[in-house]
């Protein structure tokens, strides 16, 4: 059903099927990450650990898409459950680099094989032609809105 009116048509905009397939996306993940007691947050700042390790607080807040106040929360307790750790002090400066432990890494490669079972399925009606495609689509897209906001 096509919304008219003033403003845009939202079944012919771009945006809005973006911030759908998001938020599809995030739920599906949620879904496979949940008995596995992840949520997306959880799951993002260990595999971000595990690619860049050391990272601050601040840096995986930033690679996580939220606060640095929530990542601070999520990181205390990831750090209390045994999945990262922390040096008591700063090496340098405030920041307090965190790296994942081996309980940290076995429960990222239960939760990237769960996260990896939604990737197949969303892409599962594509070719691989569409799904570079695609890839190429996003990825020019993401590219141009932070040219964007750089000259803002």
């Amino acid at each position: 059903m096509s919304q008219k009116g003033p403003g845009i048509d939202l079944d012919k905009s771009l945006g809005y099927l973006l911030k759908e397939a998001s938020s599809a996306l995030r739920t599906a993940m949620e879904a496979v990450l949940r008995p596995l007691g992840m949520t997306v947050t959880h799951y993002s700042c260990l595999e971000l650990l595990a690619q860049r390790p050391g990272l601050s607080n601040s840096e995986l807040a930033r690679g996580a898409f939220v606060t640095r106040q929530s990542m601070n929360v999520l990181l205390q307790n990831l750090e209390r459950e045994g999945y990262v750790t922390r040096p008591a002090q700063a090496p340098h400066g405030k920041a307090l680099p965190a790296r994942l432990t081996p309980r940290g890494r076995q429960s990222l490669e239960e939760a990237t094989a769960a996260v990896r079972s939604v990737e197949v399925r969303m892409l599962g009606g594509m070719t691989e032609a569409e799904q570079a495609d695609a890839f190429r689509a996003l990825t020019s897209m993401v590219h141009s809105l932070r040219a964007g906001d750089a000259g803002a």
